[in-house]
């Protein structure tokens, strides 16, 4: 087990692949899920103010990110692989909580609307960020949908084909992939058309904002230098296969308490009808513990890392009910 800032670092076999955990603190325990280029790094402010509040923090790497392991095969990324590891690694670090708190970001969003889906048994209540509920669409498969709103040059679509994002990653540089992510602030749809990338010349500067510094992205950037981008990028490669494979959840509501969070620069905030289904009772009807939806005001994306000390007070005030 390996100490930094207080908080531990320790690999737990999950499923037949090694998981690579943070955690600190005493008490119930909250699961905290990333997202997409990011790593448990990316809750450090919320595990050490969490941890002083008298929980148990805990934020894995998921497969395919940091020093979790990543599978060779593309389609060991599915929605059930990921909650498979989740389920496990709750069953292996807190056999005696039943139930714990969840707070998701981005994918880990994603992720922690479909724990709840699948394992409403083990969730006592989910904070999540960035990403509403998408209920599915039994009419379209994932991709089909996203190609015909946005085309061939939304990232998504362009992260598809094995390898070939990778490669135009790697001419831009780690580094720079890390820097045009985090500090990505247009609310519109993300564009990645081939040789003009993010929209702007490549050897243009980057200021970074204050929330973010230089040491900051290179501890990013050292973990993705060292395992690339593919096991991340795999998610997204999975989008229609985790469609065959939730049918059965057609429909399906998530009946957990929950509390949204979003900025309203986000680009998820400003994708086609996300509004409506979050303010017009379409969220509400699928998520009908939702509780609270906060829209913060001049954040964008990255809104744990840019707005740390009011999420860990929203995060606190809302799981703290639920002793």
């Amino acid at each position: 087990m390996v100490e930094m800032d207080g908080i531990e670092h320790r690999t737990v076999q999950v499923n037949g692949i090694n998981m690579h955990i943070a955690e600190k603190g005493q008490g119930p325990l909250i699961l905290f899920i990333h997202g997409f280029p990011e790593l448990w790094y990316s809750w450090r402010h919320q595990i050490t103010a969490l941890a002083s509040l008298g929980y148990r923090a805990v934020a894995p790497d998921l497969r395919g990110f940091g020093d979790t392991d990543a599978p060779d095969s593309p389609t060991s990324y599915t929605c059930l692989h990921v909650i498979g590891d989740l389920v496990a690694l709750l069953d292996a670090i807190a056999p005696d909580q039943d139930k714990v708190f969840v707070v998701g970001h981005d994918w880990g969003a994603f992720i922690a609307w479909y724990l709840c889906l699948f394992r409403p048994d083990r969730v006592k209540a989910l904070v999540n960020m960035s990403v509403a509920f998408l209920p599915r669409n039994p009419q379209r498969k994932s991709l089909e949908s996203l190609k015909a709103v946005y085309g061939d040059d939304y990232y998504i679509c362009r992260f598809q084909e094995p390898g070939v994002i990778e490669a135009e990653f790697a001419k831009i540089g780690t580094a720079r992939v890390m820097k045009e992510f985090l500090t990505y602030r247009n609310s519109g749809p993300l564009f990645l058309p081939k040789d003009k990338m993010f929209g702007h010349p490549l050897d243009a500067p980057i200021v970074l904002p204050s929330w973010l510094s230089e040491d900051e992205v290179n501890y990013y950037a050292s973990k993705f230098e060292k395992t690339g981008f593919t096991g991340g990028i795999n998610y997204y490669r999975n989008l229609d296969l985790n469609w065959e494979l939730t049918a059965a959840w057609t429909g399906a509501q998530v009946k957990v308490p929950v509390k949204f969070i979003v900025g309203d620069q986000d680009l998820t905030y400003n994708s086609v009808g996300t509004k409506d289904f979050i303010h017009k009772g379409g969220f509400k009807k699928y998520v009908p513990l939702l509780e609270e939806v906060v829209v913060m005001e001049g954040v964008a994306h990255f809104i744990n890392q840019e707005r740390p000390d009011e999420i860990n007070k929203h995060i606190h005030d809302f799981i703290a009910k639920f002793h």
